[in-house]
């Protein structure tokens, strides 16, 4: 869709070039979100590709995933194997077509925050922190279960840029199990729950699309049935079940509490 009220077009090359955000200014980072409707408030578009930022950073403190990644340069990254095939499962939950997959980013994923955001489930499950770029030049960091609060909102400022979701060596090698439902094969996701596992066998669950906003569960071992479920009840009850056209608020917390079952099932090896 054309953005007919915006006339320039900033084209950073390093983050001092970025410059003041004024009333109009927008980020673009894919374009995938941000062109599929209008909105007649923008009139300058901030072009963050053209910094530069390399998608996927593998050091000794973990993983950094740059917010210009796009989905499909995550998918064909060489990660550890688990990662790696946990990444490929969120990304496939993209709501899109491969072409999508090819221009949309994982920040802008995280920032439009809308329930079935796939990389929300994937930065929350892995326990990541978002390094977050200050209007006044500095930086602070938030944990991804904290980044958004509600659909199309985040904990981002006037100005603030999310830089980078930067995921912990030891979160890099987890034991995970991955659920997901939609109305239909490729539809928006109605119910996206993770569990994982790590090496000293504390139990995270992590719940989205089903909800507003994400919700993480932690334990330090795996609960039993009914333990998880009392948690998970009292965990979703601030925010309710999610009520839009792809799914009716009692399906998905019906799908939501089996997908937990399961997972925790196929954790401890248990028949589902």
């Amino acid at each position: 869709m054309d953005l007919n009220t915006v006339t320039a077009l900033h084209r950073p090359r390093t983050r001092d070039e970025i410059g003041p955000f004024q009333a109009g200014d927008a980020f673009l980072a894919g374009g995938t979100a941000l062109f599929a409707a209008p909105d007649p408030a923008l009139s300058r578009l901030i072009d963050l590709p053209a910094l530069n930022w390399p998608p996927v950073t593998l050091t000794a403190d973990g993983l950094e995933i740059a917010a210009t990644c796009t989905f499909a340069e995550l998918e064909e990254a060489s990660l550890p194997p688990r990662l790696s095939a946990l990444a490929a499962r969120c990304c496939g939950a993209l709501y899109g077509s491969f072409k999508v997959r090819a221009a949309a980013t994982i920040g802008g994923n995280l920032c439009t925050a809308l329930a079935a955001a796939p990389m929300a489930a994937f930065a929350v499950a892995l326990d990541a922190e978002m390094l977050i770029w200050r209007a006044d030049g500095t930086a602070r960091t938030l944990p991804a279960r904290e980044f958004i609060l509600a659909p199309t909102r985040t904990r981002l400022g006037t100005g603030e840029l999310l830089r980078s979701i930067l995921v912990p060596a030891c979160n890099m090698d987890l034991r995970w199990a991955f659920r997901r439902i939609a109305l239909n094969e490729l539809g928006r996701s109605a119910a996206l729950v993770i569990g994982t596992q790590d090496g000293a066998g504390r139990f995270g669950l992590t719940i989205t699309a089903s909800t507003p906003r994400p919700v993480r569960l932690d334990f330090p071992a795996l609960p039993d049935a009914e333990t998880l479920l009392a948690a998970l009840d009292a965990a979703v009850s601030p925010v309710g079940w999610y009520d839009d056209v792809h799914g009716d608020p009692l399906w998905r917390a019906h799908m939501t509490r089996l997908f937990a079952q399961q997972i925790r099932s196929e954790l401890t090896g248990e028949a589902a």
